[in-house]
C-alpha cells in the first residue's frame, strides 16, 4: 500500500490547515487509520486515530483542536487542524494504527509565532 500525504504548509499561530492522506489498495476501510508527526529533533508520535467504525482518539496535546475523519470511498483520511501552535510544527504522516504499511513522504507543517 502506498500512502500520499498532502495539505501541509506555513501558517501563523492560530491558523488552520487540513491534511489529507490517500492510500492505495483495497484494505483501507477495515483499518484503524492514524496520523503521526515528527517534530525537529523529536521522535515520531501518534496524534490521532480513527477506527473503521469512526471512533476517534486524540493525543492530549491536540485534543479539542484537531479532528480526524475518513472517507472510505476515497481511501482518504483527513486531519483538520485548528488553533495551530508553534509546537505543532512537524512532518505529518499517516499510517494504520498498527503501522502495517510503508511510510509515505509526509507533509511539512510549519507554524510561525
Amino acid at each position: 500500500v502506498q500512502l500520499v500525504e498532502s495539505g501541509g504548509g506555513l501558517v501563523q499561530a492560530g491558523g488552520s490547515l487540513r491534511l489529507s492522506c490517500v492510500a492505495s489498495g483495497s484494505s483501507f476501510s477495515i483499518n484503524t487509520m492514524a496520523w503521526y508527526r515528527q517534530g525537529p529533533g523529536k521522535q515520531r508520535e501518534a496524534v490521532a486515530y480513527i477506527t473503521s467504525g469512526d471512533t476517534t482518539n486524540y493525543a492530549d496535546s491536540v485534543k479539542g483542536r484537531f479532528t480526524i475523519s475518513r472517507d472510505n470511498a476515497k481511501n482518504t483520511v483527513y486531519l483538520q487542524m485548528n488553533s495551530l501552535k508553534p509546537e505543532d510544527t512537524a512532518v505529518y504522516y499517516c499510517n494504520t494504527r498498527a503501522l502495517a504499511w510503508n511510510w509515505g513522504q509526509g507533509t511539512q507543517v510549519t507554524v510561525s509565532s
